[in-house]
């Protein structure tokens, strides 16, 4: 029941401020006892999704849900939900510092073209921009994706198809990301530094740090589909990240999450500084 009135909200059924149904017809909708109304309720008060949970007159949605379906104690979200507002705040301090950790940038590219759409509309003017981008090496083998039967005559050549066509992502992406960001430089005199850097494996998870204050982590879940390769039907597992749910944590939101932002720091600068190596956007 909760996650089906979290969908309504999350989808604009319901809007910030609207009232709720009362507990009565959200009760014989749903078929279930008043208490486990007030129940669901609850969870949805938790996750500062509705006010006014009591048994007396019906729940409120939230009126400002960006920050309660953002913020560090929001439900995890998928990535292209979770990431773009996330970026956008970082974008209004004078000092930006973007992290990130990712099989390719196209989440990242996707989720910066608000901030800079709003620097070009003269909304948002930060000094400095720092990001750094930690990406898998063109020179592995990766562990996806990679083609279903591994055992096929053919499954070193699917690989190798399936391993071009991920590094024209990455290049791609990787090149629009940085030609966008460093355009700033001409346009609003904004001092704009991108690096990448190559790393010898493939990362299971992806990571972004915001400004040295936030931390959005997701895993990278695989699933079985069928991709068109110079007219080749290949079955492979992959994982699209713009789905990958993303986990937010923020210091100041309690010893756990000022922790979990720290070590993460600690985690993506010991990788940044020891086993990756320089990282060129070319195929």
């Amino acid at each position: 029941m909760a996650d089906e009135l979290r969908a309504r909200i999350t989808s604009g059924q319901l809007q910030p401020g609207q009232r709720m149904p009362t507990q009565a017809k959200l009760a014989d909708e749903f078929g279930v006892e008043r208490g486990a109304v007030r129940q669901a309720l609850r969870i949805l008060q938790s996750e500062h999704l509705l006010t006014n949970v009591s048994k007396g007159a019906p729940a409120t949605v939230a009126p400002d849900l960006g920050k309660a379906l953002t913020g560090p104690g929001a439900p995890p979200q998928p990535t292209m939900v979770a990431l773009a507002p996330r970026v956008a705040a970082a974008f209004a301090a004078p000092h930006v510092e973007i992290d990130a950790l990712c099989l390719t940038s196209v989440s990242l590219t996707l989720a910066i073209g608000e901030p800079l759409r709003r620097i070009h509309a003269g909304q948002l003017k930060p000094a400095k921009v720092d990001v750094r981008i930690l990406l898998p090496s063109r020179d592995i083998s990766l562990a996806f994706p990679t083609s279903v039967d591994a055992s096929a005559d053919d499954a070193v050549d699917a690989d190798e198809q399936l391993r071009r066509r991920w590094l024209t992502q990455r290049n791609a992406q990787g090149q629009v990301l940085q030609h966008n960001l460093l355009a700033l430089r001409a346009t609003h005199g904004i001092d704009v530094r991108v690096s990448f850097r190559a790393l010898p494996f493939t990362p299971p998870v992806k990571l972004y740090l915001l400004n040295s204050t936030e931390a959005l982590f997701a895993y990278y879940t695989l699933a079985r589909r069928e991709v068109e390769i110079d007219h080749r039907h290949l079955e492979m597992y992959d994982a699209p990240g713009i789905q990958s749910m993303l986990f937010a944590f923020e210091q100041g939101a309690g010893l756990r999450d000022m922790t979990f932002v720290e070590q993460s720091h600690v985690w993506f600068n010991a990788l940044w500084e020891t086993i990756s190596s320089e990282l060129v956007l070319t195929s």
